[in-house]
């Protein structure tokens, strides 16, 4: 648990960095919606290629790995349809809901991943990243067609929005090059790798500037079920699937940390657009990313 603990304080205090530094107005109002875009479509792209391309896949269980993390968030999609009766919140409400019970923050994933295991935790969690985006945004959206209030997006508009996901082509884009030979040129490589340093302390920074700390005392018993529902019911199916597919070792434990990371922040931006509840999808975002400073160590205390 000490071992956790020295992994996961330095991350939160990070992310209180971020959150003070905005409170104090440094650098300024206008830095971290461009600093957040950066480390999204840039930074975070070249570190998920760099992983990847340079990845030697022989020892890496990535089938097992993927349906387990598609079964768990299929279960939670279930799940989370046969309890909607009794949440109380009318559709965009749901969505809200829903996406904070699927949809995982990148930047606490990939840190804690590689303070824990190295190497081989960013390696299984770019393939985590991999196997979830995809299939939250299909599962998201749909949601958000069927609940919210906004124009229902068309397949083409749907295919559109994973196309231009940047996660999502860093694996591709890191996968090919993996199969081409090309993930250890000197010159591509060193320069993937200094991008993707600066990626994890930006990004950490950015998510502690886009807490909203007033929003706590808004939606209690909705924040109280989103955060038992991702931050410990989800890790817990992920870990029953993996067992019973013959997941172990460090898949199991990346398998079972993304399960249990907060919501991305993202997550406010898709509700705005596509008609969810905005300001219910921030507060769950702050109370899950807090509470989440707990439940990480608590879900990863079996795998160290």
């Amino acid at each position: 648990m000490l071992q956790i603990i020295q992994v996961i304080l330095p991350v939160f205090l990070l992310i209180a960095v971020g959150y003070a530094l905005r409170k104090k107005g440094f650098p300024g109002e206008g830095f971290w919606a461009p600093a957040e875009k950066l480390t999204y479509f840039v930074l975070l792209p070249a570190l998920i290629v760099n992983a990847i391309a340079k990845a030697d896949f022989s020892s890496t269980e990535i089938l097992p790995l993927a349906a387990t993390l598609i079964l768990a968030i299929l279960t939670m999609t279930a799940l989370s349809l046969a309890l909607k009766p009794f949440f109380g919140v009318d559709g965009p409400g749901f969505t809200s809901l829903y996406q904070s019970v699927i949809r995982m923050n990148t930047y606490i994933g990939l840190s804690v991943s590689f303070g824990l295991f190295g190497q081989a935790g960013l390696l299984a969690a770019a393939l985590a990243i991999a196997t979830i985006v995809p299939l939250a945004n299909i599962c998201c959206v749909t949601m958000l067609a069927r609940f919210g209030t906004a124009a229902q997006p068309t397949p083409v508009a749907i295919l559109k929005l994973l196309a231009r996901n940047p996660l999502l082509m860093a694996c591709v884009i890191g996968g090919v090059m993996n199969l081409a030979g090309l993930g250890l040129l000197p010159v591509v490589s060193d320069m993937f790798t200094i991008l993707g340093r600066a990626a994890l302390p930006l990004g950490l920074l950015a998510v502690g500037a886009a807490l909203n700390i007033r929003s706590l005392k808004q939606s209690k018993g909705i924040a109280v079920a989103s955060t038992l529902m991702k931050l410990l019911l989800l890790p817990a199916i992920t870990w029953g699937i993996g067992q019973l597919l013959g997941l172990a070792g460090v898949e199991l434990a990346i398998a079972v940390l993304y399960s249990g990371l907060p919501t991305a922040t993202s997550a406010y931006i898709l509700a705005r657009q596509l008609g969810g509840d905005a300001p219910l999808m921030a507060n769950l975002c702050t109370v899950q990313t807090l509470i989440s400073m707990l439940t990480i160590p608590l879900i990863l205390w079996p795998f160290v």
